[in-house]
């Protein structure tokens, strides 16, 4: 977390760090690869000094106990906050407000890069009180907010976003505005806000420079997850299927564009089929993967809605044949989701057909609309009868 976030394109080391942590602990990864991830998390940790890391990743049994190599880490971390202290007294003494504002500044991060979060958060704040200008402001907010995605602190997170968009209402520029987007859009995905999360990276496609979090493949993966299980199939063609920047990256993810253009081709049984295999994917994400069982349902529920939209009675046989599966598998979903209120049909089971029941929206509308004037009306009778009194 180290200088300027993002500058040269790559994702924030300590965040590639966090992901090879998030797969270790995955049971869905082979023991031959985790001899691998863990041998590269040695070595991140080791080379950022990250002392407070390994003592917890020891003590959760994920790396060996090393009381050499700590004692190391220990020493090298105590003499370069020495180093890092004279800095500031000289810079307080001799310098000026700028270059106090600095030394405070590579305190901070050098506590970010050696894992001291509580140490990191208090510094941060001591550099903020040195710093006037609103665009330095928001990067001490994006350090904030990086460290807050490492720890995975969905309360850090949540107060950093809030007073950014505060530090915005004074000013700031249209880049850290575009980038907080990106950063509040993972944030909303992470919390299971897809439609809010769908919103902010629709809004973000063409000015996304937030490499420091992933890459622009990654994000438009998230976007066109995210834009499926939110948008109508008006809203998705405008600004997803026909996006000029997504039809440039999406071919690069496997599955991801036979996943959106079938969907909105209706060609299901090709769209299971790039399902099947974007599973993967959304499992070993970390962000993603505690909403894995969530997202599955979502997706079918918009696949099997789309479907059905189409008919006012369908038999089995037919959906069954469409989506590529058996009649036995089509009823056991369906009978799920019409359960659950997500679906709007019943099962004729001795038919074999199924029967649609879509909601009257206008009869719905003008139900509401008499329930709210009957509200009315009574409150303008109470409010009268306070009058005469």
């Amino acid at each position: 977390m180290e200088g300027s976030a993002g500058e040269d394109g790559k994702q924030e080391r300590h965040l590639v760090l966090a992901h090879k942590l998030f797969l270790l602990s995955h049971p869905a990864v082979d023991d031959l690869s985790k001899v691998d991830l863990r041998a590269e998390v040695l070595d991140a940790v080791k080379s950022d000094d990250m002392a407070p890391l390994f003592e917890s990743l020891v003590s959760a049994g994920v790396l060996e106990a090393d009381a050499a190599l700590l004692a190391k880490m220990r020493g090298r971390i105590d003499e370069e906050i020495r180093k890092l202290d004279e800095k500031i007294a000289d810079a307080e003494e001799n310098l000026g407000e700028s270059e106090v504002r600095e030394a405070h500044l590579a305190k901070s991060l050098y506590f970010i890069r050696v894992g001291e979060k509580e140490k990191a958060l208090e510094q941060l704040k001591v550099t903020e009180g040195k710093t006037v200008a609103v665009g330095q402001k928001m990067d001490l907010v994006f350090h904030t907010l990086q460290i807050g995605f490492f720890y995975m602190d969905f309360d850090l997170i949540s107060k950093s976003i809030d007073k950014a968009k505060n530090l915005f209402e004074e000013g700031g520029d249209w880049e850290r505005k575009n980038r907080l987007k990106v950063y509040e859009g993972l944030y909303c995905m992470a919390i299971r806000n897809f439609k809010k999360a769908a919103s902010l990276f629709l809004d973000s496609i063409s000015t996304f420079t937030t490499y420091e979090l992933f890459s622009y493949d990654t994000f438009i993966f998230y976007t066109v997850l995210t834009s499926i299980i939110t948008l109508d199939r008006v809203s998705l063609k405008q600004k997803v299927v026909d996006a000029p920047e997504i039809l440039a990256v999406i071919g690069k993810v496997p599955h991801l564009s036979e996943f959106l253009n079938s969907l909105y081709n209706c060609q299901y049984k090709s769209f299971f089929v790039a399902f099947s295999g974007l599973t993967e994917q959304i499992k070993l994400d970390r962000y993603l993967q505690p909403h894995f069982r969530y997202y599955m349902r979502e997706v079918r529920t918009v696949v099997y809605s789309q479907f059905l939209e189409s008919y006012k009675s369908v038999t089995m046989e037919a959906m069954a044949a469409a989506f590529g599966v058996t009649v036995d598998f089509i009823d056991q979903e369906l009978s799920r989701f019409i359960a659950a209120g997500k679906l709007h049909c019943k099962i004729d089971k001795v038919a074999g057909v199924l029967e649609t029941n879509r909601p009257d929206e206008r009869n719905a509308f003008y139900q509401a609309t008499i329930k709210q004037g009957d509200f009315l009306l009574n409150r303008i009778q109470k409010l009268s009868r306070v009058i005469d009194l």
